[in-house]
């Protein structure tokens, strides 16, 4: 290796890997509790003009709600409040009928909603927040190529030059995506339970362009405090809404469905078929070049435990737990593993001083226990959320592109939103999201999973989905009641009907 980039001062050094709005929010965080920070890219800088348009090619935009923003103020409360001010605000379900017909379905009871956000605009002003602050370092174009982790070193290889370094850490944490280079040599030295599942279906991004009001200015072809969904039983188009009034669409489809599209005619005439209100929308010579220039992408979810290994690597994010986007909660996850992990640090103490608590001697006692403590609970306590919202997406699915236009689906809701507003009273939390994980264990009253899951980032997703499976049997209950008594009401109202009958027949 050709160069080595040494430790400063007596302060540790964390060197985070991948600068995504994960990896950038834990450089924040890290960096406010006063450690080194060392941010690391294996791409350009967003914010260089010639990195926005690869940007651009696919998963422009992201539905961050309650639990990302939570995250958000948990590190740095005026940041937050600034991103804020770049989200469109979605307050329900607008869905579209084969025959163009309308409904749309709130959310919440409250007016709560998602936020549709550029996700290179998130990333871009995470990454402004973290070069502001002195303790953090970004470098782009370096690439992992190994990992010593009972040495603490990394190798990167630098892409302008070609060059070796050798990067020297106390704490290293991967935040590089769904197919982490730190992963992969964590693996190498913790015994790794790992799932990777592929599901048969790929999406592809397309865009709707902005139309224009009676002065000539550009406006929304659809109502933009909406998540749009065209839901087809096997496959869907849903389209969010962008701060130039168009709107980003994204069509999830079985993979052979996608393989019958060959040639622009098949394209048009699946569109015609499935979709002709948002053919109209898109027009067709823009829907046949973003069908060309944009790449049909997998749909992957990622299980596996532990994340972490002794007191020296950490992994957030997709890097820990890709899961497929129905729920909306990949980005809204990721930053609530970095809240997550700040509480347990906070709990156990951890110092940025690389003279460890309870060792004088750093050379005869190399382990911190303190942040061994914090990141083998976060592992711990995070595993079984993980794999709730990653069953919980997968479910969603079905709910979205086929359930949500069912009459059944539609009843359940309604019992569900009524059984809410009678029961359920909202949380006064404060700062302690800041300071605890999860607040609320034995969460109160009748609440919606949904509720759950999307605006309450005080309960975690395990927590939600057992509440939500005990209220399940309860509707299930009423439901098989409800059809007793609407077959025995029948059944009295029949056998009433033959005997006024036969009492009749008497009577001639």
């Amino acid at each position: 290796m050709s160069k080595d980039v040494p430790l400063l001062d007596t302060t540790r050094k964390v060197v985070i890997i991948g600068a995504g709005p994960v990896g950038c929010l834990a450089a924040i965080a890290f960096a406010k509790m006063n450690w080194q920070v060392h941010i690391y890219e294996a791409r350009p800088d967003l914010r260089l003009s010639s990195s926005k348009a690869a940007a651009q090619q696919r998963s422009i935009n992201l539905a961050i709600s309650s639990r990302g923003i939570a995250a958000l103020r948990a590190v740095d409360a005026s940041a937050a409040e600034r991103f804020l001010q770049t989200v469109i605000p979605m307050r329900g379900r607008m869905i579209h009928d084969r025959d163009g017909n309308l409904q749309s379905q709130p959310y919440d009871r409250d007016g709560q909603c998602i936020n549709s956000i550029d996700r290179a605009l998130l990333n871009v002003e995470l990454l402004e927040e973290a070069s502001a602050l002195p303790n953090i370092r970004l470098t782009f174009k370096h690439k992992v190529l190994s990992a010593d982790f009972d040495q603490r070193v990394l190798f990167l290889r630098d892409g302008d030059s070609g060059a070796d370094i050798r990067v020297n850490f106390d704490l290293c944490i991967g935040a590089d995506g769904s197919y982490s280079i730190i992963r992969r040599q964590l693996m190498r030295v913790v015994r790794m339970n790992f799932q990777q599942e592929y599901i048969p279906h790929e999406y592809i991004e397309l865009k709707m362009p902005a139309g224009h009001d009676e002065h000539g200015n550009p406006a929304f072809l659809l109502d933009p405090n909406h998540l749009h969904i065209w839901p087809r039983h096997s496959f869907m188009l849903i389209a969010l809404p962008n701060k130039d009034k168009t709107f980003t669409c994204t069509l999830f489809a079985p993979t052979v469905e996608f393989d019958r599209l060959i040639t622009r005619e098949d394209i048009l005439l699946w569109f015609k078929n499935h979709f002709p209100d948002a053919l109209s929308l898109l027009g067709e010579d823009k829907l046949l070049k973003d069908f060309e220039k944009n790449p049909r992408s997998p749909l992957i979810t990622t299980k596996l435990t532990p994340y972490h290994y002794k007191d020296r690597c950490v992994i957030l994010g997709d890097a820990a737990h890709s899961m497929v986007p129905f729920y909306g909660q990949g980005l809204n996850c990721g930053l609530e593993d970095v809240r997550v992990l700040l509480t347990l640090l906070q709990e156990e103490c951890v110092v940025p001083s690389r003279t460890m608590p309870n060792s004088g001697d750093p050379e005869s006692d190399p382990m911190d226990q303190r942040l061994f403590k914090a990141l083998s609970r976060y592992s711990a306590s995070r595993h079984e959320d993980v794999v709730a919202i990653c069953e919980l997406a997968m479910d969603n699915y079905v709910e979205m592109r086929h359930s949500v236009t069912t009459p059944a689906y539609i009843m359940k809701k309604a019992l569900d939103h009524l059984l809410f507003s009678l029961t359920a009273r909202g949380p006064t939390l404060g700062d302690s999201l800041s300071r605890i994980a999860f607040p609320t264990v034995n969460p109160r009253g009748w609440l919606p999973l949904y509720t759950m899951v999307t605006f309450r980032p005080d309960i975690g997703y395990a927590t939600a989905r057992r509440k939500a499976a005990k209220q399940d049997i309860i509707l299930a209950t009423i439901a098989r009641l409800g059809t007793v008594g609407v077959c025995a009401t029948g059944f009295y109202i029949t056998w009433t009907a033959l005997r006024w009958m036969q009492k009749a027949k008497m009577m001639f």
